[in-house]
């Protein structure tokens, strides 16, 4: 794939419907899905599977045993790595976002690490919700979101 499109980076991912759901809709939009060990469950598991449902087998997958791993392989600018937490400071729909883009999700139960995060602060983004009765969104939907957010000028939004 190439280093122009845009991908999904998934942190310590916990829940292995999310990562499948997550995995389907890289599938449908031709996106690499980076997953950054270590996972709350096994990538053999059944539930990854059925999520992803017969998708699975073609998720353009890369993984990497740690963040720091990923950054020294990838190398990726700073202006192309877009965070997205629930207190994040600004809205997804504030950036434009670059064809290069990392989007990059933390695990469901705690989010990203404060040392993902160390020093990118401006570049954390959030999904409204208008009700503050809800604490956070499945991490899937949220995904989901984002990317076709993000990819709005590609897909003719």
């Amino acid at each position: 794939m190439s280093d122009a499109a845009m991908k999904m980076v998934l942190v310590t991912p916990e829940i292995p419907y999310n990562t499948g759901a997550i995995g389907r809709t890289c599938v449908a939009l031709n996106l690499e899905l980076i997953l950054i060990k270590p996972y709350g469950f096994s990538l053999d598991e059944k539930s990854v599977r059925r999520a992803g449902t017969d998708y699975w087998k073609h998720v353009n997958l890369s993984e990497y045993d740690n963040w720091q791993s990923f950054l020294d392989a990838r190398k990726p600018p700073r202006e192309s790595l877009y965070f997205f937490e629930e207190h994040g400071a600004q809205s997804l729909y504030a950036p434009d976002y670059r064809p290069d883009a990392y989007l990059v999700f933390g695990c469901e139960s705690a989010g990203l690490p404060a040392s993902v995060i160390d020093g990118a602060e401006d570049r954390v983004f959030h999904l409204p919700m208008l009700d503050k009765r809800v604490r956070s969104l499945n991490l899937a939907n949220v995904a989901t979101a984002v990317i076709y957010q993000a990819m709005r000028p590609q897909l003719g939004g």
